[in-house]
């Protein structure tokens, strides 16, 4: 039985969670300025997630997983967090942790963007670092056994933390914020999965409110998604993403593909490339997982367009560029990672232009 204490500190936990949501206005609902696509009756949005107090999607995510072990009874006063993330999602958790004055370690491969471990290091958090991306979730959960802390583990419970039937969640927003445009119910949804968490949200609710709007995944080269969608061999294993934040080595508990209509499979220049354009469309930069949710945007109303469809493609704006400017937006960085993206840029271009 909880002590007295133990509930004084709970109550107050909560309760600064949800102050948090009260602070934190909704993000914005970007519409693409894309004349020879609107011409042709189809519009694209972009939730920008980026504005969010931590700088991602993840903040809702972490803020879900908070209220999730402080409800099960999992994180007390004093307790250590431990996460296994490539960053995003850590840079969040980080956040919640210096809320809650606890303490807090991500687990991440080493290469890890600097500036993601820098905010993280900024929110009081401590980078544990491994070699491979598929050796994050033992180390993690073994340091916090070591510690007598919590491994919050967003790969498993990412799609149970949030609740989808409610009000407040992520889908909710974008069909509320779609409500005075031209096509106000989306067409289709165009996420990224890291957990799977998000698209497991969007597919739930999308059934839930009896909506036709179909959800699509755009997976990079070298995670298993896009081959579970299609096999449904839930051992499978690969190399992993080099799109930071999406994409895994093995199938997550939280991604559901029975919830995902189609999957586009996103060949890493491409997402690179369409970072770029994105970036030079907006007038600011925006991280490589944005860039592989415009592939999949941009190749869907391609195939609007051909099949003479209207309709709205809806998106998220996961994170700002500047987490990557070492990275992702040097251009030398590129190069030598990826090679020259140049052929993959024109490519977009036109789709968008022609």
């Amino acid at each position: 039985m909880a002590s007295i204490s133990d509930s004084a500190w709970l109550a107050r936990a909560i309760s600064l969670l949800e102050a948090d949501v009260q602070r934190s206005a909704d993000t914005h609902l970007i519409a693409l300025s894309l004349p020879a696509l609107h011409a042709d009756g189809i519009d694209l949005y972009l939730k920008d997630e980026s504005t969010h107090p931590s700088g991602s999607l993840k903040h809702r995510l972490a803020r879900s997983l908070f209220l999730y072990a402080l409800c099960n009874g999992w994180v007390h006063e004093g307790t250590t967090i431990v996460e296994a993330s490539s960053g995003s999602t850590a840079v969040s958790e980080a956040y919640f942790a210096r809320l809650l004055e606890l303490p807090f370690v991500a687990v991440m491969p080493r290469t890890t963007s600097a500036q993601k471990i820098a905010q993280i290091t900024f929110y009081g958090g401590r980078c544990h670092f491994v070699d491979r991306a598929d050796e994050v979730y033992d180390e993690a959960a073994q340091l916090a056994r070591q510690c007598n802390g919590h491994y919050m583990d967003q790969f498993t419970f990412a799609e149970r933390a949030t609740d989808w039937r409610g009000n407040n969640n992520i889908a909710d927003s974008m069909f509320s914020q779609m409500a005075h445009e031209r096509f106000a119910v989306p067409s289709w949804i165009v996420v990224g999965a890291g957990t799977g968490g998000t698209s497991a949200t969007i597919g739930r609710y999308l059934r839930y409110r009896k909506y036709p709007t179909r959800l699509c995944v755009p997976d990079p080269v070298g995670s298993v998604f896009a081959e579970y969608h299609r096999s449904g061999d839930a051992g499978l294993r690969g190399p992993g993403s080099r799109i930071e934040g999406i994409g895994r080595p093995r199938v997550e508990p939280s991604f559901l593909p029975t919830l995902v209509d189609r999957m586009i499979e996103v060949p890493d220049r491409q997402s690179i490339a369409a970072m770029q354009l994105l970036s030079e469309l907006l007038g600011r930069r925006v991280g490589p997982s944005t860039g592989t949710n415009l592939v999949g945007m941009l190749q869907i109303a391609a195939e609007m367009r051909s099949a003479g469809e209207r309709g709205s493609v809806l998106s998220l704006l996961c994170d700002a560029g500047e987490r990557y400017l070492a990275t992702y937006h040097d251009a030398q960085w590129v190069e030598q990672t990826f090679g020259d993206c140049s052929a993959e840029r024109q490519q977009l271009d036109a789709l968008l232009h022609r």
